[in-house]
């Protein structure tokens, strides 16, 4: 099945989510584009492309309580969801594909 085509930020924002686990959560997804990818974004951006992944189906969330004592709001955390790594899957195979043949030029 053809899913739509990934943006640069949606790809490195849901392989970061897979990276992270069970640990995805906006402000650590961050950290981690910016430690792996040298993508260094507000976490604002992080969540709304997280938003619009999640309305196409490709990321799916849960909201955590916070700990006891520590008020304000849970953490909301992240997983790719099978549709979303599939669309993954695909977007590199289409890199790999535009890239096989080609020669770099000096």
């Amino acid at each position: 099945m053809a899913h739509q085509s990934l943006g640069d930020l949606q790809q490195i924002v849901m392989l970061a989510v897979r990276r992270l686990g069970k640990g995805a959560y906006g402000n650590a997804i961050r950290r981690e584009m910016a430690d792996v990818a040298g993508r260094n974004v507000a976490v604002s951006t992080v969540y709304v492309t997280l938003v619009r992944l999640e309305d196409d189906g490709l990321v799916a969330s849960n909201q955590v309580d916070p700990e006891p004592g520590a008020g304000g709001r849970g953490r909301r955390y992240f997983t790719v969801t099978p549709a979303g790594w599939e669309a993954l899957r695909e977007s590199r195979a289409m890199h790999e594909q535009m890239w096989d043949g080609l020669v770099e030029s000096t």
